[in-house]
């Protein structure tokens, strides 16, 4: 389905009647990425995914996609389908989303999984390195997508996921030069929002990779202390809902049926 939002066009689904609950990708993915993820789980739930500005079938804003500017975006699209109250599952970039959704509009969040994602801003260090690879999906996107996607898995991991891996390096390949830049600048600028996920009263966990290349797993069990947030940790890297997937899908089961219910009831 498309909405017009601001002069673009912007792709979501919806699929099952009952509890919302939101999914949001990552930098160079899409909607896609959660399609066995809705197919596990019930009906009960109504599954809804979109793919966020300049990524998939949803076009860009402008040179610079801010993280603000995506949840507005976001927010758009469940107006439109008429959802108040919704449990967001956000994938690294998608976390940022989730939690600027639950900073603009608290009353809309009952529940929140960061899934190899994390509320602090970008170190200095992250900093630079966004600028560097800014500069270099310039030069060549393509190179720049296809050694992104593959550094994203654990080391060990990388063998028994090349078709996966091939598959994402495929969709990133399709994201426009536009959004990868707008995306790398919005992350770069995003802010701190450790203290919206501290005082978020919702149900909220945080699914961490101990061997994740880009979110240190220390950070994550130090997040999890500083906000007052659940931590569930698995032995890969940042692609859990791939390189665990089975733990993945009964763990966010588990905590949808558990916790979120009674948020319902």
């Amino acid at each position: 389905m498309i909405l017009t939002y601001k002069g673009i066009k912007i792709k979501y689904s919806s699929e099952g009647n009952g509890i919302p609950i939101v999914f949001l990708h990552g930098f160079l993915e899409n909607s896609s990425m959660w399609k066995e993820t809705v197919t596990y789980l019930p009906n009960t739930y109504q599954c809804i995914t979109i793919d966020l500005l300049g990524h998939g079938e949803t076009e860009c804003i402008g040179y610079i996609h801010t993280i603000e500017e995506m949840a507005k975006a976001v927010k758009a699209v469940l107006d439109h389908i008429k959802v108040s109250k919704v449990v967001l599952v956000g994938h690294s970039m998608g976390g940022y989303v989730a939690l600027a959704l639950i900073d603009f509009f608290p009353d809309l969040v009952s529940g929140l999984v960061l899934l190899n994602s994390t509320s602090y801003a970008d170190s200095e260090e992250r900093k630079i390195n966004r600028e560097r690879a800014i500069g270099v999906v310039k030069k060549n996107p393509q190179a720049f997508t296809s050694m992104a996607i593959a550094n994203l898995f654990a080391q060990e991991h990388r063998d028994q996921h090349l078709d996966q891996i091939q598959v994402i390096k495929k969709i990133a390949s399709l994201t426009p030069l536009q959004g990868i830049i707008a995306a790398l600048e919005g992350m770069k600028i995003r802010k701190d929002n450790a203290a919206v996920l501290s005082n978020f009263e919702g149900a909220k966990i945080i699914f961490s990779g101990k061997q994740d290349p880009v979110l240190s797993h220390a950070n994550s069990q130090r997040e999890s202390k500083e906000c007052n947030t659940d931590l569930v940790s698995f032995d890969g890297g940042h692609m859990t809902y791939l390189e665990n997937k089975g733990q993945y899908l009964l763990e966010l089961s588990n905590f949808l049926s558990v916790f979120l219910t009674k948020s319902y009831m």
